[in-house]
């Protein structure tokens, strides 16, 4: 039986009556083996009609159904140095996506004939790659796992993998047998003691963690959804603040 979780995060009345939407499809997914972090891939219908996905767990043939009915995939994206275990078989699967990732994944990436076709920390940072009209892009260069942050304007929804964690992962573990339960600590969410300062000793450039981190407290955000843990479903700002804290202060 699949342990694969699909629903829809928010669906809109977009321009022109197009329909937009998120959809995010959720596995469970153990760190280091035994750490239950569960895993997320989070796909956007574009008003163009295209798909926009950031890839980061298996293709499975559910998710790939939700997706090819949402429209023609247009763009690919990894999330960070190390969330690219699965850009290639998404790649494989949509050979004519545009595939973008951060230069350190295609670096750590085993399939060295993968084509990518833009990576943050190696384009110029005013580089475009056609859907910052509807998704703009927070590329954190100074974060040990060269992070990007999303937000999907219209829905007022931000996408990310290891900048922000809302434990225990209850829902993607919400098919499986194992427990979403975190060995020695009750959680890492947002509002946390520890995770301001799990956040802060992850940052390798703190002066360019305090321009990203106000970058992206500055955009128009209600929801989150981490590639980690629940989907933050009201007061996301807040919850960002609360996180980055200590990187917020003036």
């Amino acid at each position: 039986m699949s342990e694969t979780v699909i629903r829809e995060v928010r669906e809109l009345s977009g321009i022109d009556c197009q329909l937009d939407s998120v959809e995010v499809s959720l596995s469970p997914f153990a760190r280091s083996g035994f750490i239950p972090f569960g895993g997320r891939s989070t796909a956007i219908k574009l008003k163009t009609g295209g798909v926009w996905v950031l890839a980061s767990t298996p293709l499975e043939p559910e998710t790939k159904a939700k997706i090819d009915e949402m429209g023609t995939v247009k763009y690919i994206v990894g999330a960070d140095a190390v969330h690219y275990l699965y850009i290639g078989e998404f790649k494989k699967a949509y050979p004519e996506a545009k595939l973008i990732a951060p230069v350190e994944a295609i670096k750590n990436h085993p399939d060295k004939s993968l084509v990518f076709d833009g990576a943050w920390g190696r384009d110029p940072p005013n580089t475009l790659y056609g859907f910052e009209d509807e998704i703009k892009a927070c590329f954190f260069s100074g974060f040990k796992n060269k992070d990007v942050a999303f937000l999907h304007v219209d829905s007022k929804v931000l996408i990310e993998a290891d900048l922000l964690f809302n434990l225990p992962a209850n829902e993607q573990y919400s098919k499986s047998s194992t427990s979403a339960s975190i060995p020695f600590i009750s959680g890492l969410s947002p509002t946390s003691w520890l995770h301001p300062r799990f956040l802060w000793g992850l940052g390798t450039d703190k002066v360019a963690m305090k321009r990203d981190a106000k970058t992206v407290a500055s955009w128009d955000f209600e929801k989150i959804i981490p590639c980690h843990g629940d989907v933050i479903e009201t007061n996301g700002k807040q919850a960002w603040e609360a996180a980055y804290k200590f990187y917020l202060e003036k």
